[in-house]
């Protein structure tokens, strides 16, 4: 079978899994502790970062935009998942993908996913410990001008990427969800990114992921409502 190294807090990870959830293919999760540096998984992906695929014919897919690319490739006979044809809005999509995972995962999701779960099983010479309040404070800073970015793109458009959902909506719903599990995430003042989030986690691609629990954290009531 197929196998996902991932990390269950990890946002490209979750991304990675929701698309594979909406193929409807199976895969086996591999919880991979990138801190081990673990000399098996180097020699998969020497970068030591998840997410790895890795298929039954032994092929190694490293990193989330490769991975869906790769899924989309094989699958094209089912037409690229929730991407639109026209060559504008699929720029727009991978746009904001990256926007999710790259620019939205440095400010802020990986900060607070390190901070508030990760350092608790890491040990202190590898970089566990306490965890760093004042990069917290910055994150969550960072996060409010996220969501109001979200907010703003959706006061438009019915999705995040125009009329359907895309890749886009995918992305961003992962890295919430990760948040989301951390309580990180204030949605009394959100009503349009919370309305937007409870059809994304209302699919059934979703309900892995909102069943799965993380050692030593727990969600907030509202995490697993897909109706909040």
């Amino acid at each position: 079978m197929t196998t996902l190294y991932q990390l269950p807090l990890d946002a490209s990870s979750r991304f990675v899994r929701l698309v594979l959830a909406e193929y409807g293919q199976a895969v086996h999760l591999e919880q991979e502790k990138i801190w081990e540096r673990r000399r098996e998984f180097l020699a998969l992906n020497p970068a030591a970062s998840v997410p790895v695929l890795k298929t039954d014919d032994d092929l190694v897919v490293v990193g989330p935009n490769p991975i869906v690319g790769y899924l989309t490739e094989v699958h094209e006979d089912r037409g690229a998942p929730h991407m639109p044809t026209d060559v504008a809005a699929r720029a727009e999509v991978r746009r904001l993908v990256d926007w999710a995972l790259v620019l939205m995962e440095h400010d802020v999701t990986a900060v607070l996913v390190h901070e508030k779960a990760e350092k608790r099983g890491i040990p202190a010479n590898l970089g566990g410990g306490p965890p760093d309040t004042s990069a917290m404070r910055i994150a969550r800073d960072n996060l409010d001008w996220h969501l109001d970015y979200i907010g703003h793109v959706l006061a438009s458009r019915d999705w995040l990427a125009g009329e359907r959902m895309t890749l886009a909506d995918l992305a961003f719903a992962a890295a919430l969800s990760s948040l989301d599990y951390l309580g990180e995430v204030s949605w009394a003042d959100r009503s349009v990114a919370k309305l937007w989030y409870a059809r994304v986690k209302s699919r059934p691609s979703f309900a892995p992921l909102l069943e799965e629990r993380v050692s030593g954290v727990i969600p907030p009531a509202h995490y697993d409502d897909p109706d909040f």
